[in-house]
């Protein structure tokens, strides 16, 4: 029952965190779209007003006149929308699934023992730690004079997050590390919100409600910060579908492959950003471009040689029976999965036929199963696996 409630929450968690993310990236995306759109006000009655720049546009059949002003208008408006629970909810949704699923089964999907031998407590420890430790070292970063020169911080950024992918490769399960890094990478976006957006804003807000000039500095550092959090949210959003593809962190160099992907996402989001300013180079997108081809090359599986040895499906089924279907049965008998993960079953010699590729996959192409190596199979074992296919495989 423990195992079934986990799934529901589970999935409830995982469905709100999808909801509030989409709200979030959208707004985000639509607002630097719109910042970088903006033409200067045709009416000398809205320049006089302080508006720097507007755009016109047509949605739903209906047509839309935004302004953005240079500091803030002569009148506050009764009513003010300010863009903050989608972020909020998108961070403690996610941070609910993460202490969920890689905190509170920290054996299964956390800990890898063939990578570092932690403790479920010491591993959940450190976790908290770097979650907590990369913003305040990002911040730190971004309230130093590092931090006025959007180039220089551009380049030792890139270089922090990849000594992050690095670190917590070494630390952790492939799919724990990758997970990891993502919710480092959204802490900081989410605090970026909380901590200096919205209590800029505020102060602008209130400088302007007591007849004083706001800050133009608040201005300025709400606009840093946006500009990383659009550049973060690629990279963010891989981590959070990286768990289909085992390819990546189950791999010999999957902190490299990381550092590779998010890459690719920032030079995405490089060449969109100056898109929407207007005509843009195509670089980004050819060097993100061939960085991925590369990278799909790269993890290509090696050819193999055709084994002589014959290796039948009774001889491998006790390695299936003792390794596998402790999850992937029909009544599984590990307390974390109240269900057979994916749908797999493997009671028959049907369905272990039915699934000898995957099997084969993902225990000895990938060797992410059985998962964390719960089972303890052995290189001998994924040896017979690997004859038995390739012996069946026409």
């Amino acid at each position: 029952m423990e195992a079934y409630i986990v799934d529901w929450l589970n999935l409830l968690g995982r469905w709100v965190h999808f909801i509030t993310g989409i709200a979030w990236i959208g707004s985000s995306f639509y607002f630097i779209w719109l910042d970088n759109h903006l033409e200067a006000p045709q009416e000398k009655v809205d320049d006089d007003k302080g508006v720097g720049g507007e755009l016109w546009s047509v949605h739903g059949g209906g047509f839309y006149h935004a302004q953005k002003y240079r500091v803030a208008p002569q009148v506050l408006p009764e009513t003010l929308h300010w863009f903050k629970w989608e972020a909020y909810t998108t961070w403690i949704t996610g941070m609910f699934l993460l202490a969920l699923v890689y905190w509170y089964g920290a054996e299964v999907y956390l800990i890898d023992r063939t990578v570092a031998d932690l403790s479920p407590g010491f591993a959940v420890g450190i976790a908290i730690a770097i979650l907590v430790g990369g913003w305040i070292v990002y911040d730190q970063m971004c309230r130093s004079p590092l931090g006025r020169n959007a180039s220089v911080f551009a380049v030792v950024l890139f270089a922090m997050t990849a000594l992050l992918a690095w670190g917590l490769c070494q630390l952790f399960s492939g799919r724990g590390a990758y997970i990891h890094f993502g919710a480092v990478l959204g802490t900081i976006m989410v605090a970026n919100v909380l901590m200096v957006i919205i209590p800029g804003q505020r102060r602008m807000v209130a400088a302007f409600a007591n007849n004083e000039d706001p800050d133009p500095e608040d201005g300025i550092r709400a606009k840093q910060r946006s500009v990383h959090n659009t550049y973060f949210t690629l990279p963010v959003l891989f981590v959070m579908t990286s768990n289909h593809y085992a390819m990546t962190y189950s791999h010999e160099y999957n902190w490299l492959i990381l550092i590779a992907i998010t890459l690719v996402g920032a030079l995405i989001r490089v060449y969109f950003v100056a898109r929407h300013k207007g005509k843009a180079s195509p670089l980004p997108i050819i060097v993100a471009a061939l960085l991925i081809l590369a990278l799909a090359a790269a993890l290509a599986p090696s050819s193999r040689a055709t084994t002589v040895e014959t290796v039948s499906l009774a001889t491998v089924r006790p390695v299936i029976e003792s390794r596998c279907t402790i999850c992937h049965s029909a009544a599984p008998t590990h307390p974390a999965f109240p269900a057979a993960p994916g749908g797999v079953m493997l009671d028959t010699d049907e369905q272990i036929n039915a699934e000898a590729s995957r099997i084969h996959q993902q225990t000895v192409v990938l060797q992410v199963m059985p998962i964390g190596n719960l089972t303890q199979m052995s290189e001998a074992e994924r040896a017979l696996v690997d004859a038995w296919f390739l012996s069946n495989d026409e």
